[in-house]
């Protein structure tokens, strides 16, 4: 049989022709999208929980960055797996910013550990210590053994003549080392943002520190002074009974005030708040302290008594006078025996310091480690309903509360708790109120002082802020006793624990200073999608196995099936 090959060759012309055809309309449209591309700038985040997608906040605040913000990253080296996801993560993070950045965030991956010498190698971490970078020890368990490795999971971030300390990683007591590592991504973009934005801000705001009844003095609350310090203007300030004397001031810190607050100083915060002040309270509830229980067992614990009363149920809160005790409690030493005639210590959860756990997603306690409490007493929310109250911290679902007078006794950790007496789960410790609020004056006045221009006088203040936080040793910082050096806020010198008080604090002052734009982005979530470990030892033969001999089989079986159908095609 011959084959007509004059019929065929129009053909094979035609698709030949219509080949190249179309050839040349790909490659035109594919240089007409760059061109286009390159006068529209776009991105695309295909991921579930778009984590490539920068929050407009950051977006528009790398944007007017106007000279280069430098990070130098300490994440560089041979790392276990899980701090491979967090410095590619922070170089995916950065890159995505530089985007954005028109050439104004530069940043380079240093590894801290590459001198040979041990004495220039302690050198450059006493240097990044000093900088303020914590080391930390990383231990990683594998199925060859456990991995030990001293990193410096951090940058150091400079901006003109600025430099700033930047953590990376974000430990919880709670989290496994998985979770940590997932919860420090997923605050990566809130992290890196709220550095750049602390080190170019170029008008700090006011903030102050009341001075009046017996509110914490410098020292012991030096730390979280020092760190607001960088990016506020902080004042200590005493009213003094002046009616102008809050002028000025963004913010105002009310610390653990241990006296009776007169009604003139009362009146001034009032008008603080309703001309727009923003307000943050930190109040015991009742008067106790451990120096009481050094010298005996029991000591008594009585309501505090500040006026204060009156004040706050009017803005929607009451402080009761009781104390919150929890099983979920931060430890201290207790003698539990003797040995040689030598007390025996043993550190014992202490109910009466709660550790406090975040009470809603809200970005301002979203992630945070839990928050240690000292005598913490319990909140209700009152009054008005067109107050907006977003619950912020709690106690555990293992809590109670003794009502004054209260008698605590150190013995109490001695013996079995009984679960069935913790039974009020979730006690507020902390309020953040937003809204329109009535003066607690308000038809307490004499018209010739309502109606004085010179005192003007608010009914009802402008939208404003205020957070109740019922525990005023949670802005203390501790000494040491023998250099009269200062502890960290938060740290627990016995169990060399770094709660969350401090990151709370400034979260708390970030918001109501009105830099929360960037608090929002905390509430991004990466979904944990980590392989089950028990799981893969026990089915590790049986998917590799599936892994390798299966594609083998799929790939004769697709030679063999071919081959038959060639054979059928040509044979006939």
């Amino acid at each position: 049989m011959v084959k007509d090959t004059a019929a065929t060759s129009p053909a094979r012309s035609s698709n030949k022709r219509q080949s190249i055809i179309t050839l040349l309309a790909f490659l035109f449209i594919m240089v007409v999208v760059n061109i286009i591309s390159s006068f529209l700038f776009t991105r695309f985040d295909l991921t579930t929980e778009k984590r490539y997608s920068l929050s407009p906040a950051t977006k528009q605040l790398v944007r007017e960055l106007d000279d280069v913000v430098y990070f130098k990253v300490y994440l560089e080296g041979d790392f276990p797996a899980s701090f491979k996801r967090l410095r590619n993560s922070t170089r995916e993070m950065l890159d995505e910013m530089r985007a954005y950045a028109n050439g104004n965030i530069q940043y380079e991956f240093i590894n801290p550990s590459t001198a040979t010498d041990s004495k220039e190698q302690n050198e450059i971490y006493r240097q990044l210590v000093e900088k303020g970078l914590q080391p930390t020890d990383l231990q990683e368990r594998g199925t060859t053994g456990t991995s030990n490795k001293i990193v410096f999971p951090g940058a150091i971030v400079n901006y003109l003549a600025q430099e700033q300390p930047l953590s990376l990683l974000k430990n919880t007591a709670s989290s496994s080392p998985e979770q940590s590592i997932n919860n420090s991504i997923q605050n990566l973009e809130y992290e890196i943002a709220n550095t750049i934005r602390k080190l170019t801000k170029k008008v700090p705001t006011k903030i102050a520190f009341i001075e009046d009844y017996g509110t914490l003095d410098e020292r012991k609350v030096f730390d979280i002074t020092r760190s607001l310090a960088g990016f506020y203007n902080v004042e200590r300030k005493r009213m003094d009974q002046k009616l102008n004397s809050l002028d000025g001031y963004k913010v105002i810190v009310i610390a653990k005030p241990d006296s009776s607050f007169d009604e003139k100083d009362k009146f001034i915060i009032d008008q603080y708040v309703m001309r727009g002040g923003k307000v943050l309270w930190l109040l015991d509830g009742m008067v106790t302290s451990m120096d009481s229980l050094q010298a005996s067992a029991e000591t008594m614990a009585l309501a505090i008594g500040n006026n204060l009363d009156d004040q706050l149920f009017r803005y929607g809160v009451r402080v009761n006078p009781d104390l919150i005790l929890d099983l979920k409690a931060a430890p201290i030493p207790i003698v539990t025996g003797y040995s040689a005639n030598k007390p025996i210590q043993s550190l014992l959860p202490w109910y009466y310091f709660p550790l406090l756990e975040p009470g809603s997603d809200h970005p301002i306690v979203k992630n945070l480690n839990a928050i240690k409490g000292e005598f913490t007493s319990s909140i209700d929310t009152v009054g008005n309903r067109n107050i907006k109250k977003t619950v912020l911290l709690t106690s555990s679902k293992l809590s109670r509360t003794l009502m004054s007078p209260v008698r605590v006794s150190i013995n109490i950790v001695r013996d079995e708790p009984d679960l069935k007496q913790y039974n009020k789960p979730h006690r507020i410790a902390a309020v953040l109120m937003e809204g329109e609020f009535s003066s607690v004056f308000e038809n307490r006045l004499p018209p010739v002082l309502a109606e004085a221009p010179e005192i003007n006088f608010r009914v009802k203040s402008i939208p404003t802020a205020m957070i109740v936080v019922s525990d005023g040793d949670i802005i203390e910082n501790k000494f040491r006793k023998s250099t009269g050096g200062y502890y960290p806020l938060g740290y627990d010198r016995y169990t060399n624990q770094v709660y969350g008080n401090k990151n709370f604090l400034l979260n708390c002052i970030d918001y109501l200073s009105g830099d929360s734009e960037l608090l929002t982005v905390r509430t991004k979530e990466f979904k944990l999608r980590l392989l089950d470990r028990i799981k893969t030892e026990e089915e590790r033969t049986t998917w590799q196995v599936i892994n390798t001999v299966l594609p083998i089989l799929f790939i004769i079986l697709f030679g063999v099936v071919k081959a038959l159908v060639r054979k059928r095609r040509y044979a006939s």
